[in-house]
Parts: C-alpha cells; sequence; structure tokens
C-alpha cells in the first residue's frame, strides 16, 4: 500500500467548499418537483381506470411517461446545447406543468394517455439540464456532495409526496394534478428569478454564463473507458432500482410471501430509507475516496441484495435484503454522477452527453421489468431477481480496468 507524502495536504484538513445560492435553489426544486411527483403517482392509476380500461392500461399510462422521457432525451440534449441549461430547464418545467393541468381535465383514457405522455418530454428536458447545470457550478472536488444534496432533495420529496398525494385524493382525483402543475410553476418562477443567466464560477473567480458553453461531443466522452463504464452501471442502477423495484417488488410480496400490498409498500419505503441513509456519507466518500470504489461497492451491494431479495422467506429478511439494495444504490448514485461531471467538466456544456446517461437509467428502466416479468412467467421470481444481479455483475466487469476521474 503506498504511502501519503507527508507534505500531501490530507483533503479532511481541506477547508471547507462553500456551495452557492445556485446550488440550493435547484436542491429545493428538485424538492418541490418530487413533492409533486410523488402526490400524482398514487392516483394516477386509479384516474385511469376510472375511464373504464383494464388494469394493463392503466399501467401503459404510468409507462408513457418513462417511455417518451426515453424517446426524447437526444432532444433534451440537443436543446441544452442550443438554449442553455437555464432555459431549457424552465421551459421542461412548463411543459410538465401544462402537462399536469391537462390531465385533470381529460375526458377519456386517451386524452390522459396523450397528455401524461407529453409531460415525459419536459421531464427529460429539465432532468438534463439540471444535470448541467450543478456541473456547471459544482467545485470539482466537491461533486459528490452536491450529488448526493440534490439526489436526498429528491428523496425526501419522493417519500412526503404518496402521502400527501393520498390525502389530496379523498378531495377529488383531479386535484393532485393540479396541484402538482402548480409547484411546477412555482419552481418555474423559482428557477427564474433566483437563478440569473450569470452566475458566479465555482471556484470564486469571474462570473460565467450558463445560458450557454461549448458542448462536449457525444463521440468525445464514448470514447473515454470511464464514461462507457458509467453508461453501463446506469443500466443496472436504472434496472434494478427504478424497473424491478417498482415492477417486480410489489408482486413478490403478494405472490410468494403471501402479504399483502401494505407489505410492498413498505419495502419500497424502507429501500427508500437504505438509499437516504447511503446519501449522508456517499457523495463525501466519492470525492475523498474516488468515484471508482463507491460505484463498484454500490453495483456489489445492490446487485447482490436484488438476487437474494428473490429468495427471501418471510417479511423480515425481506425488509432487511430490501434495505442493503437500497443502501446499494445510495453508494453509487452520487459518483455516477460525479464520473459525468468529471468528464464534461465546469466549462463546458454536455447536452448529448448527459442526455445518453439518462437514457441508460431510462433504458434499464424499462427494459429490466418486461425481461423480469418474462423470466416470472416462465421459471420464478427467483431467476428474475437474479438476472439484476447478472447486470450489476456486468458492470463491474466494465468498471475493472477503468482509472477513476477524481480530479485527473
Amino acid at each position: 500500500m503506498s504511502m501519503k507524502s507527508p507534505h500531501t495536504k490530507n483533503t479532511a484538513d481541506a477547508p471547507p467548499i462553500h456551495l452557492g445560492r445556485e446550488i440550493k435553489v435547484l436542491v429545493a426544486a428538485a424538492f418541490l418537483i418530487a413533492i409533486g411527483f410523488g402526490i400524482v403517482a398514487p392516483v394516477l392509476p386509479q384516474f385511469a381506470q376510472s375511464f373504464d380500461v383494464s388494469v394493463a392500461a392503466a399501467a401503459v399510462v404510468v409507462s408513457a411517461f418513462a417511455f417518451t422521457r426515453l424517446a426524447f432525451a437526444p432532444l433534451s440534449g440537443w436543446l441544452v446545447e442550443r438554449m442553455g441549461e437555464r432555459r431549457t430547464y424552465i421551459l421542461g418545467i412548463l411543459i410538465v406543468a401544462a402537462s399536469s393541468a391537462a390531465c385533470a381535465f381529460a375526458q377519456n383514457y386517451w386524452q390522459l394517455l396523450l397528455y401524461r405522455g407529453l409531460g415525459g418530454i419536459g421531464s427529460t428536458m429539465f432532468t438534463v439540464a439540471a444535470m448541467g447545470l450543478l456541473i456547471r457550478m459544482a467545485p470539482p472536488q466537491a461533486r459528490g456532495r452536491v450529488s448526493s444534496l440534490y439526489a436526498g432533495s429528491f428523496l425526501l420529496g419522493n417519500i412526503a409526496g404518496p402521502v400527501v398525494g393520498g390525502l389530496l385524493a379523498g378531495l377529488g382525483m383531479q386535484l393532485p394534478f393540479l396541484v402538482y402543475a402548480g409547484a411546477l410553476v412555482l419552481v418555474a418562477l423559482l428557477v427564474a428569478t433566483m437563478l440569473p443567466a450569470v452566475v458566479g464560477a465555482p471556484h470564486g473567480s469571474a462570473a460565467k454564463s450558463v445560458a450557454k458553453a461549448p458542448a462536449l461531443p457525444l463521440r468525445a466522452a464514448l470514447a473515454l473507458p470511464a464514461y462507457r463504464a458509467v453508461l453501463t452501471s446506469g443500466f443496472a442502477n436504472g434496472w434494478s432500482a427504478f424497473g424491478i423495484r417498482m415492477a417486480l417488488v410489489p408482486l413478490f410480496a403478494t405472490a410468494a410471501l403471501g402479504a399483502g400490498p401494505e407489505v410492498a409498500g413498505i419495502s419500497l419505503a424502507v429501500f427508500a430509507i437504505g438509499t437516504g441513509a447511503a446519501l449522508t456519507f456517499s457523495g463525501k466518500l466519492a470525492d475523498t475516496w474516488g468515484r471508482k470504489p463507491m460505484i463498484l461497492a454500490g453495483l456489489a451491494v445492490n446487485g447482490l441484495a436484488m438476487g437474494v431479495l428473490g429468495f427471501t422467506g418471510n417479511e423480515f429478511w425481506f425488509f432487511v435484503v430490501s434495505a442493503l439494495a437500497g443502501l446499494g444504490s445510495g453508494l453509487m448514485g452520487p459518483a455516477q454522477q460525479a464520473t459525468v461531471a468529471d468528464v464534461i467538466g465546469n466549462n463546458r456544456s454536455g447536452g448529448k452527453v448527459l442526455a445518453t446517461f439518462q437514457m441508460s437509467s431510462d433504458l434499464g428502466a424499462i427494459i429490466g421489468p418486461i425481461a423480469a416479468g418474462i423470466l416470472v412467467d416462465t421459471f420464478s421470481y427467483g431467476p428474475a431477481f437474479a438476472m439484476a444481479t447478472a447486470i450489476a455483475l456486468l458492470s463491474i466487469l466494465f468498471w475493472l480496468p477503468v482509472k477513476d476521474t477524481r480530479l485527473s
């Protein structure tokens, strides 16, 4: 093991890094967006079924948002490079707000499907733009910490939102959509007024415009082993944390454990708690230990836990393993964002680079449940969950030869 030079300054002894107001604005906006999304989530399938359609048709409305996010991600990357991150962010937020308000006034199933699908376009626009803004404004030595703050804010909103949504649903299923739209308009106003077109550079140097910057070509990013590796881990995390967890875990709780829907809900909450616990320290460790160790640890913990989950025989171990799977997701999340930020750098725009990374996660979230469903129907739940382990191990193989990008 190599010894640290006595003249090398310990990262822990370095002065604290100041995070500017602009980053705090984006973190607050993420919380409001996540609460609004969570408000709508428990109501949307019920609202769809109110038009006398099947359960499968109701599920399509939920999936439409993810499909349009994936399909229009390249467009969002192009817009970020042409319009700048800030304007793309605000426009995307307003598109989702209009989509949500329109859903409240849908007169039939097909209108609801159309309006909800259009919201996915705006969602991918502000998601890619927000990632770009955070990269431009975060100090390189605090990229992991900033990613943790942003992800943690989203997580808290996702936990609180369904509770509020359930209460609002009692006042009519249209109301949550209108509340969500109102929250998004508030976010647009917050960003427009509190995040000016010119913000301070991350190191306290001259102010820099966030409206437009030279773009990093996607081809140049794909030539880097670290970027190719982070695409695989993004896909693996999307497959596990957003796909299998949301689609298969509730069904497993009912079919294999003989438990009610409340157990499935608790397991999702426990997963979120595990993720939140990891986010309290994983961002800082990504900035000190490096991106690669955290991603490898996250892939290993999440992948193995997801594989074991399909073989749990009682609720206690079901909850324990769910928490471990969430912990793994939280370990790798900030390090992945920081790796993409390292690739792009503070002085460049990376619209297409960011959009492709976002697409890798969305693609995993879409393919994962479909593949898992086929495995359940053909074999059982065990192989379906084990597939998530195989995807994680494959990503580990991509990461092993990669050089860490921290401060490279």
